[in-house]
């Protein structure tokens, strides 16, 4: 069977995504979605996400992870999904659709993707680290010299030493100035660092206002593929309007056979 796909990347997070309202592809064949992401034996990607056809809303976002089993909320595989409704025109400028979390609304300025992400409510401050869910689960931990700052083994340590076979994805960050922070992240699923992670920003965020290391509701943050801006609205229950915004691009199309 012959599987076209288009590749995406949203500042250096990358996705294989398929439209899948057909529903023709096997999406419980979890070796053939590890290998379509497999960067030297397939077409290489953090993830795979299927555009589904839904009868509520513009769209169904289905996201599995690199190891092939299907994942939780990824944001900016929501934005590049966004991006190729727009594509395939499903949508304009704006967009409800569902995800694994629930419902997300989106709209596109000028190349840019504005998704909103679920309301948070539950952060909890350790005395070294911060722990939330932004529709996946972020530990949020800050850090000197982020730049050699060894991600990988400090991420699958933490990952797996604090919270067991469900895991975290784990995120180690670095004050630049006043309001401007550097990221990094170890994301479970493809238990290695990537250059961006949506929902890991959206954490870095939250736990930023939650610790009083910024004061504003608004940040720009500096990943390794780019730069996401996450705005919020800080309240006495949690966090509510979280915008994830930032570019996506569709990098080419091609035919798995």
């Amino acid at each position: 069977m012959n599987i076209s796909f288009y590749k995406y990347q949203g500042t250096g997070n990358d996705f294989v995504i398929i439209d899948n309202r057909n529903g023709d592809f096997l999406k419980n064949d979890q070796q053939l979605i590890a290998k379509l992401c497999d960067r030297k034996f397939g077409v290489g990607a953090d993830g795979l996400i299927l555009l589904e056809e839904n009868e509520t809303v513009d769209f169904t976002m289905r996201y599995y992870n690199a190891d092939g089993k299907e994942g939780s909320m990824c944001g900016n595989g929501g934005r590049c999904v966004v991006h190729f409704a727009n594509y395939l025109g499903i949508i304009s400028d704006k967009t409800q659709f569902e995800a694994v979390d629930g419902i997300h609304k989106a709209t596109i300025n000028d190349g840019i993707i504005s998704l909103k992400m679920n309301d948070v409510e539950s952060v909890t401050v350790n005395s070294n680290y911060v722990f939330l869910d932004t529709g996946s689960p972020h530990h949020v931990q800050l850090v000197e010299n982020l730049k050699d700052f060894d991600v990988e083994k400090e991420g699958r340590l933490i990952r797996n030493s604090i919270y067991g076979k469900e895991g975290s994805n784990v995120n180690f960050v670095e004050a630049i100035n006043e309001n401007n922070f550097a990221v990094r992240t170890y994301e479970r699923g493809v238990e290695a660092e990537t250059l961006s992670c949506g929902t890991g920003v959206t954490a870095v965020a939250l736990a930023l206002a939650e610790t009083n290391e910024i004061n504003k509701n608004k940040i720009i943050l500096n990943t390794e593929g780019g730069n996401l801006k996450v705005l919020f609205n800080k309240t006495i229950s949690g966090y509510t309007d979280v915008f994830l915004e930032g570019p996506a691009t569709q990098v080419f199309k091609g035919v798995w056979k």
